[in-house]
């Protein structure tokens, strides 16, 4: 498949590692493609969740659903482009779905009978919810045993202890982006086990 004319010399590179990554699934192809956007990406997300937790995990989440994606690349267009496009669609998919969940008393508009009462988010979740809820984290550990021990720790210290980053990196004595890119891995991983879980349902 021919490049655009248009490719500058970067983008000749980066079509190189795609080819690469596809061709032999050339680790060292992902992890250089993720090296060249990672900063970039991550600022992009940070400039549109205005929360640097949110914008790591969505980091992660745009250069996994790139990669998994990437024999549907064209080089009609750079890499760059169809990466930051991903990463894009992606966070404004999560920024409405935090909307959803989030009540805002300004859209009360049946006042009678606590109309107002119910649309203020209660802290307190009924019995039937709290079953739910204790449901959801038994499939969802479960789901969890799955996973190999070293991504088990990961995702437990991530969002079972809600460590960041970087104390991840010191507690288990790892570069920052080896934990960033696991984490990546352990994630994709849990996605294919609970699809597969749905599936036989």
């Amino acid at each position: 498949m021919e490049i655009s004319p248009n490719f500058s010399e970067k983008a000749k590179k980066d079509y190189e590692l795609v080819k690469r990554a596809l061709g032999k699934g050339d680790q060292k192809a992902y992890t250089e493609l993720m090296k060249n956007y990672r900063e970039a990406i991550f600022f992009m997300m940070l400039k549109m969740t205005n929360n640097s937790n949110d914008a790591d995990d969505l980091t992660i989440e745009a250069f996994g659903k790139a990669f998994r994606n990437l024999p549907q690349y064209t080089p009609d267009y750079a890499f760059s482009t169809w990466l930051f496009k991903i990463a894009s669609n992606n966070c404004i998919d999560f920024i409405r779905k935090k909307k959803i969940f989030t009540t805002s008393i300004d859209q009360a508009t049946n006042l009678e009978e606590g109309g107002l009462a119910q649309s203020i988010p209660c802290d307190h979740l009924d019995p039937e919810e709290q079953i739910i809820k204790k449901q959801k984290h038994k499939a969802m550990r479960e789901v969890v045993e799955k996973l190999k021990p070293h991504y088990r720790t990961l995702v437990e210290l991530r969002y079972y202890k809600e460590y960041s980053y970087e104390e991840i990196a010191v507690e288990l004595n790892l570069p920052l982006g080896t934990v960033k890119a696991q984490l990546f891995r352990a994630r994709d991983l849990l996605y294919q086990i609970m699809k597969r879980k749905q599936e036989t349902i």
